[in-house]
């Protein structure tokens, strides 16, 4: 290797042909950024979910206990190094985006999706015809990760009415209640707010 390779190598940024190229050292730095952003994303969220589930007014009110803090600290932290070392869990299981402020967006739109589904299901099963015809669709899936395809697929699922049967790289087998349901899905609608969720739009 020339001592040009080896500069190249070592220099975070190089320039070439009027175009800035990252070398691997900028390359791993930006990984390692990325990958420590994720890792404290989920220990927060697991800190969180502890912290309710405790029955903690963290960190006022009459109910914290500082020994109860500690131990959900640990344990955190715990879950996490476990789940690294076991290779179950990496930035593709836990994206930024889905932990940012366009699941804030997301998630009061699909409980509303799920409330207009629930009672248009329960006045079909409850009226004197059963208005159903069910069938099976399959709609496509815009998302580039397999964490957003995921997150589609339960979407619909959770919506009453549609369950997704199969996914794979570019569609989506639903099982819908009504021709009407099947139509929601086919719009695209639901399909573009995960993408938009995502980050790939």
């Amino acid at each position: 290797m020339s001592n040009e390779q080896a500069d190249a190598s070592i220099w975070p940024l190089a320039a070439h042909g009027g175009h800035v190229i990252f070398s691997v050292d900028a390359r791993r730095e930006a990984h390692w950024r990325a990958d420590m952003r994720h890792i404290i994303t989920l220990y927060l969220l697991l800190l969180g979910a502890w912290t309710l589930w405790s029955g903690l007014s963290w960190p006022w009110g009459d109910h914290f206990e500082p020994l109860l803090a500690v131990m959900g600290m640990l344990s955190s932290g715990l879950v996490i190094f476990i789940a690294r070392r076991m290779e179950i869990i990496d930035s593709e299981g836990a994206p930024l985006q889905l932990t940012t402020f366009r699941t804030l967006a997301y998630i009061p739109w699909l409980a509303w999706e799920i409330v207009k589904a629930n009672i248009d299901v329960a006045r079909r099963i409850l009226g004197p015809r059963m208005l159903i015809n069910p069938n099976m669709i399959v709609v496509p899936a815009s998302q580039s990760s397999e964490i957003g395809r995921v997150v589609y697929a339960n979407s619909i699922t959770l919506t009453p009415g549609t369950v997704s049967v199969t996914v794979d790289e570019t569609t989506i087998a639903v099982h819908a209640l009504t021709q009407e349901a099947a139509e929601v899905v086919e719009a695209g609608e639901m399909d573009g707010r995960v993408t938009h969720l995502e980050g790939s739009r």
